[in-house]
């Protein structure tokens, strides 16, 4: 007799193991639910200015500093190596982008299709935590800035009481900002007017940000002492891989342009495009702020808080550090904007596979936008900005991102597998998809562990035996699978290419706080607990009000 904890058990995992059955072989895939449905308005222009506008905030004013006080001039070099390392990422997006262009999810929807549904909850609440942290900590610092730039007008100058806009503590760990939770409403409900309009204001926002920013790297080449980029690296290599890590998460964003899949005009064109033409742009841009800050100014006489700001102010350039205040304004609005965005299009797809309550799925029938979403998403980032000292949790962040673009470059290798079921009927002991994921964990646990004999300054043997055996598995997904070629954009060197990218993003994720290893561990305990009691009883990837309909190209066209 089969026992109660038995029976639910055997449910628990039946659920938790199945996957989300698109096809890879449509050419479109058209969402069809009571005449309900996201609207395509989004062009390239506007998919890759909402890139930038997610990419670029107060990194480039400010982190660019912070990090060039210790690795000196060589920033620059960190702010590549991160930066080639996020286009590894952007290239697995790109091809998953275009292979599932249609739906809402991102890497949610990617971990849905290639492994299950159970690592697919568990991807989505490690990026909503993120998120939620980090729009809380983005709506502080533009209430910061926007409070700086209100006490240029004199009367204003030291009458604006802390608590308003810089954030007053009381009793430690409760911090009170009015004004934070005051812009999330505001671009909350712009967000609930509609997609067009939202983006209209970040393509507004981002054409600003990156006018100024040009106009700082014109401005300051004028400026620039060669010497000063001498030592270029004068703490050594470790110093600026070391910053790598730290400036790698200033190009987390390009990933919302995979979530506007749905109201993309031409997404398996664009989405690709869009992915990795922001990226590069933000690349270009970062590389030209550290050539120039370092230049103007000696790397140890940088500031921490404002940097830029500063170096213009000591070359009596007070004007660029005014533009560089409004320009700080509008990078931080559009990260905030793009960010409350991305967030209620993941609430969106968890709410109609039934991983959530079904009010997560309701879209406007005339504005077209989720809009119960959207708000429980401002309602959340507001208490959060409101009433919490943010950056006391700014440590445990990027945890969500790494794991995130880890498993996207996972689903790339995964879904070209030849034999990608993990339930293949084989007369093998394992099958070649089980071995495939083998290799693929082996890759990432070498990662970890080569960045954390890094980390702690092991012996540099140990750190390349790590090397050696996630080059091992590497070839050995090479010479031991058989891999398809996927419609659309594909990511090229696979399963190379995805094995590097997930090989650095676990072994950046090494070099996180320790606090940040618990919170992954403690979300994951919680999330599966979420799933145990409901998410398993709800969900339904079959039917989850979503009708798949396949098109293919007629062989002949017709007038």
């Amino acid at each position: 007799m089969t026992s109660p904890y038995s029976s639910w058990f055997s449910r628990f995992w039946s659920s938790a193991l199945r996957s989300k059955p698109l096809s890879r072989d449509s050419e479109t895939i058209v969402r069809t639910s009571s005449g309900e449905g996201l609207i395509r308005r989004l062009g390239l222009l506007e998919l890759i200015l909402l890139g930038i506008g997610a990419s670029i905030g107060a990194g480039i004013f400010v982190v660019t500093g912070t990090v060039a006080r210790d690795a000196g001039p060589g920033v620059t070099i960190s702010f590549i190596v991160a930066g080639a390392s996020c286009v590894l990422n952007a290239l697995c997006y790109a091809e998953l982008a275009s292979r599932f262009p249609a739906v809402v999810g991102g890497a949610y929807l990617y971990t849905y299709s290639a492994f299950n549904e159970l690592i697919a909850f568990l991807v989505f609440a490690q990026l909503m935590l993120d998120y939620h942290i980090g729009a809380a900590s983005i709506a502080r610092s533009l209430a910061s800035y926007v409070v700086s730039l209100l006490e240029l007008i004199p009367f204003l100058k030291g009458n604006i009481p802390s608590w308003v806009g810089h954030g007053e503590e009381v009793f430690g760990a409760l911090s009170i900002n009015i004004l934070a939770p005051i812009l999330l409403a505001l671009l909350t409900f712009i967000l609930c007017l509609g997609v067009g309009e939202s983006s209209i204001l970040n393509s507004f926002m981002t054409v600003t940000k990156v006018v100024i920013v040009l106009v700082v790297i014109v401005v300051g080449a004028f400026e620039v002492d060669v010497s000063n980029w001498t030592p270029f690296a004068p703490n050594g290599v470790k110093s600026v891989l070391t910053g790598a890590t730290v400036v790698f998460f200033a190009y987390v964003g390009f990933d919302a342009v995979a979530n506007s899949a749905e109201e993309s005009k031409r997404p398996q064109r664009d989405l690709p495009l869009g992915i990795i033409g922001s990226l590069l742009i933000c690349v270009a841009l970062y590389i030209g702020v550290c050539l120039v800050i370092t230049g103007m100014v000696p790397y140890q006489y940088l500031g921490e808080d404002a940097p830029l700001s500063e170096a213009f102010t000591s070359k009596g350039l007070k004007f660029v550090s005014v533009l560089i205040s409004f320009g700080a304004v509008a990078g931080l609005t559009t990260t905030l904007l793009v960010g409350l965005y991305v967030q209620s299009r993941l609430y969106l797809g968890l709410g109609r596979d039934g991983l959530l309550p079904a009010i997560f799925a309701k879209v406007h029938t005339t504005r077209h936008t989720p809009i119960h979403s959207q708000v429980w998403v401002g309602i959340i980032a507001s208490i959060l900005a409101g009433l919490l000292n943010v950056h006391v949790l700014s440590h445990i962040l990027s945890v969500g991102s790494l794991t995130g673009y880890s498993v996207v470059s996972a689903c790339v290798v995964t879904l070209r597998l030849k034999d990608n079921t993990s339930s293949q009927a084989s007369t093998k002991w394992i099958s070649k998809w089980v071995e495939g994921v083998i290799c693929l964990l082996t890759v990432a646990c070498c990662g970890f562990a080569a960045g954390v004999f890094f980390r702690f300054g092991a012996s540099f043997v140990l750190v390349l035996v790590a090397i050696i055996i996630a080059i091992f598995s590497g070839v050995a997904l090479c010479l031991r699978q058989a891999y398809t070629d996927p419609p659309g954009f594909s990511c090229p060197g696979v399963p190379i290419i995805p094995s590097i990218s997930i090989f650095i993003n676990i072994f950046l994720f090494a070099q996180l706080h320790y606090e940040a290893w618990v919170r992954f561990v403690v979300l994951i305990i919680v999330t599966i607990g979420v799933y145990a009691f409901y998410g398993q009883y709800h969900a339904d990837p079959v039917s989850s009000n979503v009708s798949i309909i396949y098109h293919r190209a007629p062989a002949v066209e017709t007038t």
